[in-house]
């Protein structure tokens, strides 16, 4: 039931807090963080940490998108939405959907699929590199040599893909919205 009037100086406190935390957190766990953290720790390492962070990022992510929604559609009814807010509470469904993929599937079998190519490259002896595309040349031995292997590394690659753009959507979508809130802003 959408509420009348405009939203009172908590709410708008609370969709600001959450839609910032949340592109803030995007921005620094798909730009910043993987990146330090690949050129720093083993391979093995790199995906262990990443799999043990991933759920709590994109659930996040999708628990704050919902909340931005449900707050942006409980003071914005459909029937009175002019373009730009048509624009923001799309961004906010679209995240919402994406997230949820990511959340519930697309990043959960990612890990599941990781594991087990790591089981493969541990019986070869491979995975405590430090550094993103060194030595190269024995995975893709291994893939040749591997039926398996090369199965799972081709399944990681689509869902890793569809996970990122999953991501990046979200990114897109929350910068969306903070375009527009920054350019509703009464004052600076």
């Amino acid at each position: 039931m959408p509420t009348e009037g405009d939203p009172t100086s908590l709410v708008k406190t609370a969709h600001l807090i959450l839609l910032s935390t949340s592109w803030g957190m995007q921005i620094w766990v798909s730009f910043i963080s993987g990146f330090v953290l690949i050129n720093s720790v083993s391979r093995h390492t790199f995906g262990l940490v990443q799999s043990s962070l991933f759920p709590y990022y994109l659930y996040s992510v999708l628990g704050g998108s919902f909340l931005n929604l449900a707050l942006y559609a409980l003071y914005h009814p459909h029937e009175l939405l002019n373009n730009d807010e048509t624009v923001q509470i799309t961004s906010f469904f679209v995240c919402v959907i994406f997230s949820a993929l990511n959340a519930q599937w697309f990043g959960h079998t990612t890990s599941e699929i990781m594991f087990k190519m790591h089981e493969i490259e541990k019986e070869h002896h491979l995975g405590q590199e430090i550094g993103f595309g060194t030595n190269r040349e024995p995975y893709k031995r291994l893939k040749k040599k591997d039926p398996k292997y090369m199965r799972l590394s081709r399944r990681f690659v689509k869902y890793h893909v569809l996970s990122m753009v999953c991501n990046l959507i979200c990114v897109l979508c929350n910068g969306i919205n903070l375009f527009y809130t920054a350019t509703n802003l009464k004052t600076f």
